[in-house]
């Protein structure tokens, strides 16, 4: 069980902790729920959702920690793993153009929302990385830093962010010339300065600065 495992990275790891006093509630479709994408200047904000099976085993399950404390590779080596043992696992996307549109936050649920949407199964019960779900009437418990604690929740900020990454690397192709591939759309003093030089693209957040003082949306 993943309750209580070693690290072979060297930092905290996620537990089943969470997930195991909810199956002794008599929940069993236990969805972890996260988001990526939030603060860059450019592309979307994806959610990721991932039900595992009760108790799941193996070593693979030592890998998985917060997207962000894991390598480009480290992440893309547990991909495989995620969509072999996992009962359900999704992604949900809401664009620059809706962020511009209706706000952050209302965008990130809307994610959330969209990634529940296309769940093959149901969830019984949702464990957030600290943003509820107020209009969603499946029970829930947002926890704060569910993605270093929660084993469900950082599996799906793994998923979130290997998806939003190729995105981005995909729109480095129709867009070329910003350094989508390398900085992912986060506003890094190389793509500040490429805004700068060539003008926000069509997928750059006319409402986050400094796109919004270099152009009226």
């Amino acid at each position: 069980m993943a309750a209580n495992r070693a690290n072979p990275y060297g930092k905290s790891v996620p537990t089943y902790r969470e997930e195991a006093s909810l199956l002794k509630q008599g929940f069993s479709l236990i969805a972890g729920l996260d988001e990526v994408g939030r603060g860059p200047l450019a592309g979307p904000v994806v959610a990721g959702v991932v039900i595992f099976p009760p108790n799941p085993e193996g070593s693979w399950t030592q890998l998985i920690r917060d997207s962000k404390q894991l390598s480009t590779q480290q992440r893309l080596r547990l991909m495989p793993h995620l969509k072999e043992n996992a009962l359900a696992i999704e992604t949900g996307s809401t664009s620059s153009e809706e962020i511009d549109k209706i706000g952050i936050v209302a965008a990130t649920r809307l994610a959330m929302k969209r990634a529940l949407e296309l769940m093959a199964l149901t969830p019984e019960y949702l464990l957030l990385d600290a943003f509820p779900l107020p209009d969603i009437s499946i029970p829930q418990k947002p926890i704060i830093r569910g993605d270093a604690s929660c084993l469900s929740i950082a599996a799906a900020s793994v998923v979130a962010k290997v998806a939003r990454d190729q995105m981005m690397i995909d729109y480095d192709t129709v867009y070329p010339g910003y350094g989508f591939a390398q900085h992912k759309g986060y506003g890094t003093n190389d793509h500040i300065n490429r805004i700068q030089t060539l003008g926000p693209s069509p997928i750059h957040r006319y409402s986050f600065a400094p796109i919004r003082d270099l152009r009226v949306i």
